[in-house]
């Protein structure tokens, strides 16, 4: 068979063609003919806007670029944000904010529209990552704590190979103070129980000091096992399930006076399966390997055989979860795995897997987001037809999630609407069945949020600040303003307190509440989970009602924070108060702090020390070189990097965007040189050289400087960065990996 299958206007890489004919049309009952009708329009139709879009991009960033060379600096007074924000108003980058902005999203799951609580992301294109993730909704707290930091090693406590008897000790007592906080006895203390059974619809608690009930009966929500010994009590707190597991023939649970074995915690909510930043997916193989994920997670057939502890045994999705009512009588049936998204491409990408006839009678690549709406809401059909019991249903509201990211500005989330109206139609699926997250992680979209929002108010399902491309695409926009801050200063900066306070304003302001996630960015450092649970708090405090965590057990001690803070009334609360506010001026003084671009004088500049700027440099190059090379080299698209002190941080192509683009800023004002850069890349391969020392894999970048792809590209980041469209890094990524899979 030939490499492609052309029909109608489009060439279809065989790969690819092959799996929708042969796996996902099969199973979701939609016509071949119907289906590659439609696709053949919706891309002739599409693809020209979408270059529009892109050049209107363009068009901005030279206008900005122009403000900048003349009006070089900081903002330094009200009389220059006033110019500032005349200037944007009149080259069409800042917008009007349209009259009525409020949502109207309807059968959003109770996941994203009512409750609180932590939010993965994975990469889709590995299924034991994504199989972990989905399963991640239930997670043990005794696990958790037992095997990170986030309690002390201290006084005889250390993980070791075998079991501590007095780390577990610290653990149990621990849990049981959460269940005090949580779910409070009427007298006494969950620590000094000694049996736990079901009376009368009632939980009833043994403590050493007699028998007491719940505080709040209605918190005891159903059992497993035997009422007079059960194995399992469920409580519900701010609208989040503790169970608490009994079983006196466990290791831990035979030393436990009331048999305690587990306290499991209702942890990731949510996960987002990711298409985009943390995967490396260049081709019609890539994408038919992440799309298979998608489809076979929602039919419930993706597996993965893993090994542990010597024995191997193959992961599957994990079953709804029962228990008994409190009366004895009925069921309670709790989802047993995270409400799923699946994060498409942004506009900016094309992909080899399809080329369509343009217009002027070239074959070009097709938009990637195009590419990636078409083929995931199909897939997702598998879902929506599901009967209302099925296990292993995704949406119970029948609707499709589909995260979009790196919009910039109204006409582009505008665009998202159309394009997924357009899939539903072809595809007969009601309109807005596809629920859009719409990703304020773009400069343009945080100062016209809410026009963002109202763009495609049947849609959204959440709002989620992105720290890190944020910052990236911060840096782009204001290149020729000056020299960017030093990294760690940015973070307490005048724009990014302003963001994070705005993302929250406006989705309440637009009636998000009850209706979809508010969310904040990603916490990078996954071994770090004592300054985790220290820090993270700040997030529901702030009204948001999810955060990313970068794995399971994270987001089991993350959920602790929901159970601290009840997000849903502190939205509530926030709302009452905002109503009183003048909103208009609100909205004002939000902007103004939201321009306040990054940057300093180029006397601040010179005050910089030779040391500081070279520190500087090192970090970034250190950061850049150790994801490049294994997403060029290796196709790993999200990995635990060491950084410069050792230390593993979650790297993805949005860390990438802020290190290059610093780097690229630099050179740019004469902070450092080439030479210098250069100097600094090469010493640094040599440390991430001997990072990876430990993989047979790798392929060093010291001493092949010319012919190590990985390296040339981790170059080409920082040398081109000036001319990358709005700086992001993949199409240079893409370029350079490309170019290995075909020597390979």
């Amino acid at each position: 068979m030939s490499d492609r299958v052309v029909i109608h206007g489009l060439h279809v890489a065989t790969p690819l063609y092959q799996f929708i004919e042969e796996q996902v049309l099969p199973a979701t009952g939609v016509k071949s003919a119907k289906f590659w009708l439609g696709f053949d329009a919706l891309v002739r139709d599409l693809a020209p806007q979408n270059a529009a879009l892109l050049a209107e991009r363009d068009r901005l960033q030279t206008a900005m670029d122009l403000w900048h060379k003349a009006n070089p600096g900081p903002l330094r007074n009200d009389k220059a944000i006033k110019a500032y924000r005349q200037y944007l108003s009149l080259i069409g980058y800042l917008m009007p904010e349209p009259q009525n902005a409020k949502v109207s999203t309807k059968h959003v799951d109770a996941e994203l529209a009512v409750l609180a609580g932590p939010q993965l992301v994975v990469p889709i294109m590995n299924a034991r990552y994504a199989l972990n993730a989905a399963n991640a909704r239930w997670g043990s707290l005794y696990d958790a704590l037992y095997g990170t930091d986030a309690l002390s090693q201290a006084d005889g406590c250390e993980i070791g190979a075998a079991y501590n008897p007095q780390r577990g000790a610290k653990v149990i007592e621990y849990c049981r103070h959460v269940l005090d906080r949580c779910v409070p006895l009427k007298k006494g203390s969950h620590v000094d129980s000694v049996a736990y059974s079901v009376q009368g619809g009632k939980l009833v608690v043994m403590l050493k000091t007699g028998i007491t009930p719940l505080a709040d009966a209605q918190q005891f929500v159903g059992y497993q096992g035997d009422a007079k010994m059960p194995t399992s009590m469920l409580f519900k707190h701010n609208g989040l399930h503790l169970d608490l597991q009994i079983n006196k023939a466990h290791a831990i649970g035979k030393t436990d006076p009331a048999g305690v074995a587990d306290l499991v915690l209702e942890s990731a909510l949510s996960t987002i399966l990711d298409l985009e930043d943390s995967i490396a997916a260049v081709d019609a193989q890539d994408k038919v390997l992440a799309y298979s994920n998608w489809l076979g997670i929602l039919q419930g057939s993706l597996s993965e055989d893993v090994q542990k502890g010597g024995k191997t045994f193959k992961r599957t999705l994990n079953g709804d979860r029962k228990y008994t009512l409190p009366s004895g009588k009925g069921q309670a049936v709790l989802h047993g795995r995270s409400l799923l998204f699946v994060r498409n491409v942004g506009h900016l990408m094309t992909n080899p897997a399809v080329l369509y006839n343009a217009v002027d009678g070239s074959q070009k690549e097709i938009p990637e987001g195009i590419l990636d709406a078409m083929i995931t809401t199909t897939c997702a059909m598998v879902d929506l037809q599901k009967s209302k019991g099925a296990d292993l249903r995704n949406s119970r509201s029948g609707s499709v999630y589909i995260v979009k990211p790196k919009m910039h500005g109204p006409q582009e989330v505008a665009f998202a609407d159309a394009l997924f109206g357009r899939v539903e139609k072809i595809l007969g699926l009601k309109p807005s069945t596809v629920k859009l997250g719409i990703m304020d992680e773009e400069r343009r979209t945080s100062v016209n949020l809410m026009a963002c929002i109202a763009a495609a108010k049947t849609r959204v399902a959440f709002i989620n600040t992105g720290f890190l491309d944020r910052t990236g695409d911060e840096m782009h926009t204001c290149m020729w303003a000056g020299p960017v801050m030093r990294k760690g200063d940015i973070k307490s900066s005048v724009w990014l307190g302003a963001y994070e306070k705005s993302n929250v304003t406006v989705g309440l302001q637009t009636g998000l509440r009850g209706r979809a996630q508010i969310g904040k960015g990603m916490w990078a450092m996954p071994d770090l989970m004592a300054d985790m649970l220290k820090q993270k708090i700040a997030h529901p405090m702030a009204g948001a009602n999810t955060a990313w965590v970068p794995s399971p057990t994270a987001a089991t001690l993350h959920a602790m924070h929901y159970h601290q803070v009840n997000v849903p009334a502190l939205q509530k609360k926030m709302e009452k108060a905002l109503r009183k506010q003048d909103a208009k001026a609100l909205r004002k003084d939000s902007l103004n702090q939201l321009l306040q671009f990054p940057v300093v004088t180029p006397e601040q500049a010179a005050q910089w020390s030779a040391q500081d700027k070279q520190n500087e440099l090192d970090n970034n190059a250190q950061g850049i070189l150790g994801y490049v090379v294994r997403w060029v080299d290796q196709g790993v698209g999200c990995s635990k990097v060491p950084d410069i002190h050792g230390v593993g941080l979650m790297e993805d192509r949005a860390t990438l965007r802020i290190s290059s683009q610093h780097i690229a800023n630099w050179l740019t004002h004469g902070v450092v040189t080439q030479a210098q850069v250069k100097a600094t890349m090469q010493r640094m391969a040599a440390v991430v050289d001997q990072q990876n020392a430990g993989d047979p894999l790798y392929q060093k970048m010291a001493g092949n400087f010319t012919t190590s792809k990985a390296y040339q590209a981790a170059c080409d980041l920082v040398f081109k960065g000036l001319q990358q469209p709005s700086g992001y890094t993949e199409p240079l990524l893409h370029a350079w990996r490309l170019k290995v899979k075909a020597q390979a």
